[in-house]
């Protein structure tokens, strides 16, 4: 069974930054700056986790994983070119 995801995060190394970067956008659409949209398994979720730990500094970055509802509806001003598939748009 799979979720939605939404992770953000806000990483104070360039280097780490990248690495965070470059491994999120194996796993999800990057909707925004340091935000993504994910589709994962619950062992998806765990190995994501697992990840990011091995990346991150916990005394200076900040991840955050919210789960989404199963059924999306989301509000979208200014540009939003970058909506994950099955997600339904009110445009505002």
């Amino acid at each position: 069974m799979t979720a939605n995801y939404l992770v953000c995060y806000d990483i104070t190394n360039e280097r780490r930054l990248s690495r965070v970067f470059r491994l999120m956008k194996q796993r999800g659409i990057h909707i925004q700056y340091s935000v993504f949209y994910c589709r994962l398994t619950w062992q998806n979720l765990v190995e994501l986790k697992g990840k990011l730990n091995g990346i991150i500094n916990p005394r200076e970055d900040d991840v955050r994983i919210y789960p989404l509802p199963g059924e999306m509806k989301v509000v979208v001003m200014g540009l939003g070119d970058r909506i994950p598939e099955g997600v339904s748009i009110f445009l505002q």
